[in-house]
């Protein structure tokens, strides 16, 4: 049975390229500070190694996660990162960036706030759960959008908190209090989801920053 509550990254060297990689890479300076909250199997922290020659590390909490960064040449850490990261300094890090992974966590509030902590930037990307293809399936089908879940059931997912960009917006603007420095959405109906966004867009990703 399919089950993605654990997940098994291949423990290998290649470097797997996801569609938001390209804005990440855009934002993040050359020779930043970064941190990977969630890094996975440390492709995107490679791949900023590579093409920005940045330093920082990642923190994962699987352990074939961290044997796969391991063999990147990627320093990482194993652990949550829904908690308070008392062995990082406030302004550590000019960037830390947390892609496609906030949904999976118990304590999504406490990753956004030390985020804000730990940096002068953040990286946040994840599923728009309102997209309008989820909508549809929710409202004629009566059940939890699989196309949103990457094709596994709402039992067997590690997405435990289903959140839209509207939601995303009101979190980082009413409690976290981060501003929004640039954004993309992707996927969905792609020359429309600019206009709205909450509706036709597959996913999105932010740029933020500290509130003065």
């Amino acid at each position: 049975m399919k089950d993605n509550r654990n997940y098994i990254f291949n423990v290998d060297d290649k470097i797997t390229v996801r569609p938001e990689y390209l804005y990440i890479e855009n934002w993040v300076t050359e020779g930043a500070r970064v941190i990977d909250l969630g890094c996975g199997d440390g492709s995107l922290l490679a791949l900023l190694k590579e093409k920005k020659k940045i330093s920082g590390f990642g923190i994962e909490i699987t352990e074939s996660g961290v044997r796969s960064c391991h063999k990147k040449g990627v320093n990482v850490a194993i652990g949550r990162i829904d908690k308070e990261l008392r062995d990082i300094s406030d302004d550590a890090f000019d960037f830390a960036i947390c892609n496609v992974t906030l949904q999976m966590v118990m304590y999504p509030e406490v990753t956004l706030k030390e985020m804000k902590r730990i940096s002068k930037y953040q990286i946040v990307s994840f599923p728009n759960f309102a997209y309008l293809l989820n909508r549809l399936e929710l409202l004629f089908k009566g059940r939890m959008p699989r196309r949103l879940l990457g094709g596994y059931d709402w039992y067997n997912t590690g997405h435990i908190h289903q959140f839209s960009i509207k939601d995303f917006k009101e979190i980082i603007t009413n409690l976290i209090r981060l501003k929004i420095k640039d954004y993309c959405y992707y996927g969905g109906m792609r020359k429309l989801n600019i206009i709205f966004p909450n509706l036709l867009a597959a996913g999105a990703i932010f740029l933020t920053e500290k509130q003065v």
